[in-house]
């Protein structure tokens, strides 16, 4: 009579995806995952097929809509794979304005990213706290190309225009007032005895396996592999600038919090350098009204707060790329999911999904 049996049922919508455009298909005995797996597929819109008709300046707002929540760090990669297509040289002082805005965009993500998935775990306060300072983000972007979730904020040799007036100390503001903030999340979380018994020890993410997976990002870094993409590979000026890059011990739930929380403290680092050092100049490099590059084929890689954001373009001639491919970091971070999951409970993939950050535009794109 105490005999169990395996059973398969749908996940949702515990995660804000899982109501709509993912589906965890779970095989449970009992409490316990014995498998899960990931079904995708509800968000496609074939937005690297649509890039083969529409010219090269056309493309960058389908970017916005990939990862729509880190849209800059789109906008940045696309924009590099094509200047480097076209061998064109960005401006120095539009390279430091795009590493001021990408990792403005990459607080903003992980405040997302902090304040939902506290809300998953049951921590509300948390919630509005995040969304307290990612609104003086959106504040900033909204006052440099007028919006706040999809910006098309560059243009293939730099910047449509530069920063406004006043914007920079306003900048300025934001980093001087980060800190203490984020010290406030971590008052309520870091120690706190609820967050440690949901995150210490769940999804577990060993590094040969994370290696194995193509696993990218903090999830990567959380399990103990130094590896950052504006340290290995540095774009945009990134190799001038001094900055940490966080690791973890356990590749745990926990450790993928500490990580980053620790990337928005560096992300201020960097901020406050590019301030400090930023030159005069032009925004944009001369670029043809019409571009069309030489033939050939380019991949370009950024690190988005997501992790590994790759834009492969063949060109064979005129103003449309032959051929365009994204390397979306959450849609390979996403087949880790199973691995972290497998022996553990229900409530525990609740945690586990949330530290992986996914986007499913970025998964399905």
């Amino acid at each position: 009579m105490f005999r169990t049996e395996e059973m398969d049922i749908n996940m949702g919508p515990q995660h804000p995806s899982t109501h709509g455009v993912l589906r965890l298909k779970l095989t449970l005995a009992g409490e316990e995952v014995v498998d899960i797996r990931p079904v995708i597929g509800y968000l496609h819109r074939g937005v690297e097929k649509l890039c083969e008709h529409r010219t090269y300046p056309m493309i960058e707002p389908l970017t916005d809509r990939l990862d729509y929540v880190a849209a800059i760090s789109e906008n940045l990669g696309y924009c590099g794979a094509v200047e480097k297509l076209m061998g064109v040289q960005v401006p120095p002082r539009a390279q430091y304005i795009r590493v001021i805005l990408a990792e403005l965009q990459r607080i903003a993500s992980h405040l997302l990213w902090l304040g939902t998935h506290a809300l998953d775990l049951g921590a509300m306060t948390v919630f509005f706290y995040a969304f307290r300072e990612r609104e003086l983000i959106l504040d900033l972007f909204e006052a440099f190309c007028g919006a706040r979730l999809t910006y098309n904020s560059m243009r293939i040799g730099g910047l449509y225009e530069d920063v406004p007036q006043g914007w920079t100390d306003r900048v300025r503001h934001f980093i001087g007032i980060f800190p203490s903030r984020e010290q406030e999340y971590e008052d309520l979380l870091t120690v706190n005895r609820i967050w440690l018994g949901r995150t210490q020890g769940v999804g577990v993410l060993k590094p040969e396996d994370a290696v194995a997976l193509g696993v990218s990002g903090p999830t990567l870094r959380a399990s103990g592999v130094d590896y950052d993409v504006r340290r290995a590979q540095p774009y945009s000026s990134y190799d001038q600038f001094e900055f940490e890059v966080p690791v973890g011990k356990n590749g745990d739930t926990y450790d993928r919090y500490l990580v980053r929380m620790e990337e928005m403290r560096q992300s201020c680092r960097i901020i406050r350098q590019a301030l400090d050092r930023l030159p005069e100049g032009e925004v944009r490099a001369k670029v043809p009204k019409y571009i069309k590059p030489p033939a050939g084929e380019v991949y370009h890689v950024v690190e988005s707060p997501r992790g590994e954001q790759g834009f492969y373009i063949v060109h064979k001639g005129g103003e449309m790329p032959y051929r365009m491919r994204f390397r979306a970091p959450s849609f390979v971070n996403l087949q880790a999911l199973p691995l972290m999951c497998k022996g553990r409970l229900i409530a525990d993939i609740v945690a586990i999904i949330g530290s992986i950050d996914i986007v499913l535009g970025d998964v399905d794109r």
